[in-house]
């Protein structure tokens, strides 16, 4: 996939930006945040997602610009004009690769540590970039439109220009189908997501999206036909919009944070075991990045797309990673209060109050779980006698705490682990259910083109579940060691108090 970004945030627990205002409104959509962390290694596609681009007419989107996401036609126009606006010549070319339809391959010797790029401010299309159509940019700045639905909107307007925008060449080269979740329907989604949370995750991103554009078209484009006309900027339109920038946004830091997306970078495809990233280097005055390694002429040159589980890649990206190859890979395990629980109400203010609900995720790696989710299973089972410590528990699941490290209660730790794991083998199940029955699973599909988009789809969906169910595997075999070391400890102690006892009695 030809797609870069800047290292986004790993974290513990998902991140959300606040929600942005109109002037005296709130938009719907909300967000991550891409602040800057650096790269781990390793992962590499395991299903080609050029088989996306074979579907039927009547499921591809009503958009009349972009391309194939294989076309090297549209490409190589990028480069000429990218050429002739001030990309200074460039030691990489646009090619059709292994990893990705499209990529930047050496075109000849690059060593370790060499700045690649130079892509000038002028090439860089932010929130601060100049309109074609003036009175739409004027209007979207006048209700003080956040970055993100600005960007959407921008694309789609300069788009729909077509020889007439200045980015006419670069628009020509997006994928008229980007790679996203925002384009499996309900259906899709119930049907082969339906062990994974990641579901839920897409479902609220693709109401998000819906619910930004009707946000934008009630208060904004009704208002100003002539500038935003439904037959260019609809739901549709949208889709695709959001899908670019899902993709290809990224954050520079060196430009005081501001969100970009910069032609030609992203046509770098991701690779794990890559540690670089883009950024504006003030010396050069360009977008540059640092190769971590050499490369010879004709190997593909990567960057990293940011410590992000096989999940969020799928969300954003529309492809999985080969199972067992991305160290960052994670799953979200759900945990509840229990509802016959003498203390529910108690313990749901609690975590009320700190921004929490019931169920919550959290994320669990292959190389273990967050304090935040053992404070969370504290918390679940605690009984009533332990009701002033629930404000603490709260605090510490919902990562507001300094000292959740040390939040340890050994009275009820063997029935918190034994909590966590009984939800684990709870998702494993599922998992475990899906595929099983994935492999007769009806596509109820009439055509080749058809069969190839749902055969994609489901092999993804099958690659996501087997890399998230390993993970819960692991943390199955942890928990059982764990109990198994608590069990015995007690079993010990409670034989050396019965001998003790013994002996005293028989003195």
């Amino acid at each position: 996939m030809a797609k870069a970004s800047s290292v986004l945030q790993s974290t513990l627990l998902p991140a959300y930006s606040p929600l942005h205002k109109l002037r005296n409104q709130s938009f719907i959509l909300s967000f991550p945040p891409l602040p800057v962390s650096r790269c781990r290694p390793g992962i590499h596609c395991s299903v080609s997602a050029g088989e996306t681009t074979r579907r039927s007419v009547e499921e591809a989107p009503d958009i009349s610009w972009g391309c194939e996401i294989d076309s090297l036609e549209n490409a190589t126009s990028l480069q000429n004009w990218l050429s002739e606006s001030g990309l200074p010549p460039q030691k990489m070319a646009i090619d059709r690769v292994d990893i990705g339809e499209r990529g930047l391959v050496a075109s000849q010797n690059l060593r370790k540590g060499e700045k690649l790029l130079f892509v000038p401010p002028s090439l860089v299309i932010s929130a601060d970039s100049e309109w074609t159509n003036p009175e739409a940019g004027e209007v979207m700045k006048r209700y003080d439109v956040p970055d993100w639905p600005l960007l959407a909107t921008y694309l789609i307007s300069e788009a729909s220009l077509q020889k007439n925008s200045r980015w006419f060449n670069y628009i020509s080269a997006l994928p008229r189908q980007p790679y996203s979740l925002l384009y499996w329907t309900r259906t899709e989604l119930d049907m082969y997501l339906e062990a994974s949370q990641i579901r839920e995750r897409a479902i609220e991103r693709i109401t998000n999206v819906v619910g930004t554009y009707e946000d934008l078209r009630s208060r904004i484009f009704s208002k100003h036909p002539n500038l935003f006309p439904k037959e260019v900027f609809n739901d549709e339109t949208f889709k695709w919009s959001f899908g670019i920038l899902f993709s290809r946004l990224v954050r520079l830091p060196s430009m005081d944070g501001r969100f970009a997306l910069v032609p030609w970078a992203d046509m770098l495809n991701h690779n794990c075991e890559v540690e670089t990233f883009l950024d504006y280097d003030k010396s050069s005055k360009g977008v540059v990045f640092t190769t971590d390694r050499p490369y010879q002429p004709g190997e593909q040159v990567f960057i990293s797309y940011g410590n992000k589980s096989n999940g969020e890649l799928l969300l954003s990206y529309g492809f999985v990673p080969r199972e067992g190859t991305n160290p960052s890979d994670s799953v979200e395990l759900a945990l509840s209060l229990r509802k016959n629980d003498k203390c529910y109400k108690e313990k749901l203010d609690a975590l009320k109050k700190h921004g929490l609900s019931t169920p919550q995720c959290f994320p669990v790696r292959i190389t273990g779980w967050p304090m935040e989710l053992m404070a969370y299973a504290y918390l679940v089972v605690s009984p009533p006698d332990m009701r002033n410590s629930f404000e603490e528990m709260a605090k510490a699941a919902s990562n507001k705490t300094s000292t959740k490290n040390d939040l340890k209660y050994p009275e009820i730790e063997e029935e918190a682990l034994q909590f966590i794991l009984d939800s684990c083998e709870t998702s494993i199940s599922k998992y475990t259910r899906f595929l099983k029955e994935s492999g007769s699973m009806d596509l109820d599909i009439t055509s080749p083109k058809q069969l190839n988009r749902k055969a994609f789809l489901k092999q993804l969906a099958v690659d996501l579940s087997t890399s998230e169910r390993r993970i819960l595997y692991r943390a199955q075999y942890i928990i059982r060691r764990r109990l198994r070391d608590i069990r015995s400890g007690e079993l010990k102690a409670l034989r050396l108090f019965t001998g003790l006892r013994n002996f005293f009695n028989f003195k």
